[in-house]
């Protein structure tokens, strides 16, 4: 894991979970847990595999819960200094496939 020592982040709360925000600050446990997400998530780009046992075993979330917590993680300016090529490209995905969702809505009729 890729750390710049004694320097990785204050917690923000965000829907019940702790998340990077400021790179400055003293290395704290909820940082590490931000770092993780990333960390396995770079991992994972790519491959297949059993992500969600693997989401479940690690972390001990709901593959649900680890995903809003990958998105709020990766909003952060922490996160982007962290690691900008990676949260990039996940923003990039999370972008793409929103706008897909929003092309793909039904029209008034029923339509697709």
């Amino acid at each position: 894991m890729r750390r710049d020592r004694g320097r990785v982040s204050r917690s923000v709360q965000h829907g019940g979970s702790s998340l990077i925000r400021d790179m400055d600050a003293p290395l704290d446990a909820p940082a590490e847990r931000a770092h993780s997400v990333l960390e396995f998530e770079r991992a994972w780009w790519g491959h297949s595999g059993a992500k969600e046992l693997s989401i479940r075993h690690e972390f001990g979330w709901t593959p649900a819960r680890y995903y809003q917590i990958l998105n709020a993680v990766i909003d952060t300016e922490g996160a982007l200094r962290y690691d900008p090529v990676l949260v990039g490209r996940l923003r990039d995905v999370r972008e793409s496939r929103a706008e897909r969702r929003r092309t793909l809505r039904p029209d008034v009729d029923g339509n697709a």
